[in-house]
């Protein structure tokens, strides 16, 4: 079974909505574009990169992210990450594209979670998302997510794509890395830890020798 690890910039409260410009998505008149870019630095970059190149992967991309990458990379030349994800097969989640013309990429058609199924079930490297809040939704909804990298702004929007938007299936996540950049950026790294182990304060668990003192007075 193939990995699927997401990689997403958000704020302190949830929100991934055009992190990188004004124009990379106002849609719901969001008008806070560009909220990520003065808090980069090498710690973010190298981290990056790492994720970007540590192994060899496909991505899976929604359509507003897929043409932000399509209209940049191509054209970066000899760039480490650009020649990374130029000879990367890309996989597009849209609805409205009828054709994708960055190399190696192919539209995925049909019913989008069963689709990303069948391409986890394939022999084949890791599959990357990048970005894609709507295409995140539907990936959260079918619990089809392995693996979280999350760069954590120290912003608050209050408006905004989330990237727990609702429909995400209730799970315990296990922290795999965690570093903080030179400018409060916390980065972290999670995978799936099963299920969620529930307890109460308002009522511990008796201790061993609680229980042994119990069975003493029975």
């Amino acid at each position: 079974m193939r990995k699927l690890a997401i990689n997403t910039f958000l704020t302190v409260d949830g929100v991934m909505q055009a992190p990188g410009g004004p124009e990379e998505d106002p849609t719901g008149g969001f008008t806070h574009g560009g909220w990520s870019v003065k808090y980069w630095d090498d710690v973010m970059g190298q981290t990056m990169d790492e994720f970007m190149m540590r192994k060899p992967s496909d991505l899976l991309l929604g359509r507003k992210t897929y043409e932000i990458f399509a209209a940049y990379w191509p054209h970066m030349g000899d760039d480490p990450t650009a020649v990374v994800l130029n000879k990367a097969k890309k996989y597009v989640a849209s609805r409205t594209l009828k054709s994708v013309d960055w190399k190696n990429s192919q539209l995925v058609k049909g019913d989008v979670a069963e689709e990303v199924e069948k391409l986890k079930r394939e022999d084949g490297p890791e599959i990357q998302v990048h970005g894609s809040a709507n295409l995140i939704q539907t990936l959260l909804k079918h619990d089809l997510i392995d693996e979280f990298s999350m760069f954590i702004f120290p912003v608050v929007l209050g408006t905004g794509k989330k990237l727990f938007d609702g429909g995400a299936i209730p799970a315990s996540l296990q922290l795999i890395d965690s570093k903080t950049s030179t400018t409060g950026v916390i980065i972290a790294r999670f995978r799936r830890g099963g299920e969620i182990g529930y307890g109460s304060f308002a009522k511990p668990e008796p201790t061993v020798d609680e229980i042994q003192r119990r069975e003493r007075l029975a």
